[in-house]
């Protein structure tokens, strides 16, 4: 692991306590370029640690809370008659930034949600025909309450699929709780320091596509993707788009681990973060009380490790 990325590590643990697999599983996701949904209950850190993702790798951050009257426009920008000059001018969008939150995205309309979708699989905004470019890096990170229905709208699996990685905070343990109430998170993420730059996010993510991985693990990423497509078990199992994902996070998480080579642990670490969102149980299996962490835990274990 480089200095950078245990700088970066130790900053954001000062704002969040306990969740050092969170954090890490993240990181992870900016260093492969991918978006991630954080889905938990209120008041577990989920926009504290987003905050302090942002102020630790001095990225620019917008935040939008979703409710019903946010438009699509509010996301990706609008054009606007400009009279003194006779020509329409283009107005940003809040997506025009590096780290971009979507608080509460099952609150808003589909038609909403739906403006994520080029902006999530190719970073950039068509407004009027035009196209737009984001900036560089790009995250969105989107946050949703699994508990309660009254006025949410549930991601269509095809915009489930564009996130690289679905995530839980989860309840703290007891000293990790503790913690919580000796510090002031919003005060260490006002007085916190950057530890990386644009440029050093970017030299990383090039460094983590260029992991080495032998013929054998990208056979083995694959019969991963293959075990969730078993009709007994999975009515939806890992799309192309899944294998990509976890080959992805696989090598961000060798880079993380300070390797510049893929191992099959690489692939057990990150492969419930990966598949949880992308599969759907079968009314069979379902019926039989199995749960989808379970079912992805025996699809795993099912395939035999390479040579």
């Amino acid at each position: 692991m480089t200095a950078s990325v245990t700088e970066l590590k130790n900053a954001i643990k000062q704002a969040i306590h306990g969740k050092d697999e969170v954090i890490d599983c993240v990181i992870c996701s900016i260093l492969a370029k991918g978006h991630v949904l954080l889905e938990d209950i209120p008041g577990v850190g989920k926009t504290t640690l987003v905050t302090a993702l942002a102020k630790a790798m001095s990225l620019e951050y917008r935040r939008i809370q979703f409710t019903p009257d946010v438009l699509p426009s509010d996301l990706t920008g609008f054009t606007m008659y400009d009279k003194n000059t006779g020509t329409f001018s283009y107005h940003e969008g809040a997506v025009c930034t590096n780290l971009f939150l979507a608080d509460e995205i099952n609150r808003t309309s589909p038609k909403t949600q739906s403006a994520l979708l080029e902006v999530m699989e190719e970073g950039h905004v068509t407004v009027d025909g035009v196209t737009h470019d984001l900036p560089s890096p790009f995250l969105v990170i989107a946050t949703q309450n699994p508990i309660g229905a009254s006025g949410t709208q549930k991601l269509p699996e095809s915009q489930l699929d564009r996130f690289m990685v679905r995530l839980s905070m989860g309840y703290p343990d007891h000293n990790s709780a503790v913690d919580v109430l000796k510090g002031d998170s919003h005060k260490t993420i006002r007085n916190m320091d950057a530890v990386l730059t644009l440029e050093e996010i970017e030299e990383m993510q090039k460094q983590t596509e260029e992991i080495h991985v032998s013929d054998a693990l990208y056979e083995y990423a694959v019969s991963l993707t293959e075990a969730t497509r078993n009709p007994e078990i999975f009515t939806l199992g890992l799309s192309p788009r899944g294998s990509i994902a976890l080959l992805k996070m696989a090598k961000a998480h060798a880079f993380l681990s300070g390797r510049d080579f893929v191992t099959p642990e690489d692939f057990r670490e990150v492969y419930l973060p990966v598949a949880n969102h992308r599969v759907i149980l079968s009314t069979k299996a379902k019926a039989g009380g199995l749960s989808t962490e379970k079912a992805l835990t025996d699809a795993f274990e099912s395939v035999r490790l390479p040579k």
